[in-house]
């Protein structure tokens, strides 16, 4: 037997529809706090050294956590080529916006305290936020989009086309979603304010969690409440071949009312997805309100998965549908690389995953520790 033959084709699919979910999760519940953290920075530090506080906050670890977002692209690119092909050409002018404002960020960190100018370092304070609040918003738009269908189609030589247009992506439902990106990572980043700051910063952190943590509940509840009475979903209308080869015209696909609700009659047990989104998001707001850090972010964790994994479950095995051409819709089971790549990315992804993981880990350990006014006034460390 040939060796990436263990594995068969179907399993491999699922694995990597599984492996690219925990990439979008790991990168929300990493460098999602750092986004939250620059939304928030010019609410919850208000003095020079108050912004330096929740700045050096996310200073020792952002950038490993960015590790995700690439992890996540590089397996897009490499599991799922017309997802990628796709995604990264027809929201070309958003993921261009994403990428101007994360530059913007590192700029920020590095030339913030460059220059001892009140305007200077205020310029680039609204430069974090930007990088910060920018991507919260288009990554919710972007999902969104998804949910309602990507005008994009192929023809008979696979050819894609793509026929929407930047501003057709701000529509009522997609900033929705983009909104409770916003609220989520808003609330995940004042979590992790609150375990790594004290005083004035934590105790506005708090306030602005709270309200970021109603903010969630009440629009991840609306946006099921759409996508229940008001945005079509998909559903393949014929017998595939879930191990077959990766053609998306060989299928019909029906775009229907509720199509996205479907698969929790068929497996209730999914509905544990978006009671994790609402119990975390619960939890994180008693949480807060009892003053119990650690396990905000704990719980704040909790309700990040749940809300992605409620997007992921929805949708299966769609993993980006066509409203242009439904039978263009890309799926788990035609869309993907072939069934060696597949396996020779598992075996890599096997090693190396719980590699960064375990670096990871041991990274926010040994900065484990507040953040307070000493810290960012020593000479002879190394904070923003």
């Amino acid at each position: 037997m040939i060796l990436h033959e263990l594995i068969d084709y179907e399993t491999l699919r699922i694995i990597w529809w599984l492996l690219l979910g925990v990439l979008l999760i790991g990168f929300a519940v990493t460098d999602g706090f750092d986004l939250g953290v620059g939304t928030l920075l010019p609410f919850v530090a208000k003095t020079d050294t108050e912004r330096r506080i929740a700045i050096n906050s996310i200073g020792a670890t952002w950038e490993g956590n960015q590790v995700w977002l690439i992890l996540g692209g590089g397996a897009i690119f490499a599991a799922w080529p017309p997802l990628y092909a796709v995604s990264f050409s027809g929201f070309y002018l958003a993921m261009f916006a994403i990428l101007f404002a994360l530059i913007l960020r590192p700029v920020a960190f590095k030339y913030r305290s460059k220059r001892d100018s009140a305007g200077w370092k205020a310029g680039w304070d609204w430069a974090l936020f930007v990088g910060g609040f920018v991507p919260s918003l288009i990554f919710g738009v972007a999902v969104g989009n998804v949910l309602q269908g990507v005008p994009f189609r192929f023809d008979d030589d696979m050819r894609i086309y793509y026929e929407g247009s930047f501003f057709a992506l701000l529509n009522p439902y997609a900033l929705l979603c983009g909104l409770l990106s916003v609220a989520m990572l808003v609330m995940h980043g004042a979590a992790w304010l609150l375990v790594k700051t004290d005083g004035v910063v934590a105790k506005r952190a708090r306030r602005f969690g709270i309200v970021a943590a109603l903010a969630v509940m009440v629009l991840f509840a609306l946006g099921g409440l759409f996508l229940w009475i008001d945005i079509d979903g998909y559903r393949i209308a014929n017998a595939i071949d879930v191990a077959g080869p990766s053609n998306p015209l060989l299928k019909t696909v029906e775009h229907s009312a509720g199509a996205w609700l479907g698969n929790y009659d068929s497996h209730p047990w999914m509905m544990i997805a978006p009671a994790l989104g609402f119990v975390g998001a619960a939890a994180a707001l008693l949480a807060m309100l009892s003053r119990r850090e650690v396990t905000v972010l704990l719980f704040s964790k909790l309700a990040i998965f749940g809300i992605i994994s409620t997007v992921g479950v929805s949708m299966f095995p769609f993993i980006l549908p066509s409203s242009l051409d439904p039978r263009s819709s890309l799926t788990v089971w035609d869309a993907s690389s072939s069934h060696l790549t597949l396996f020779i990315m598992l075996v890599v992804a096997v090693i190396f995953l719980p590699i960064v993981l375990a670096y990871t880990a041991w990274v926010y350990r040994v900065l484990w520790g507040k953040v307070d006014e000493a810290t960012v006034n020593d000479k002879g460390g190394h904070a923003y």
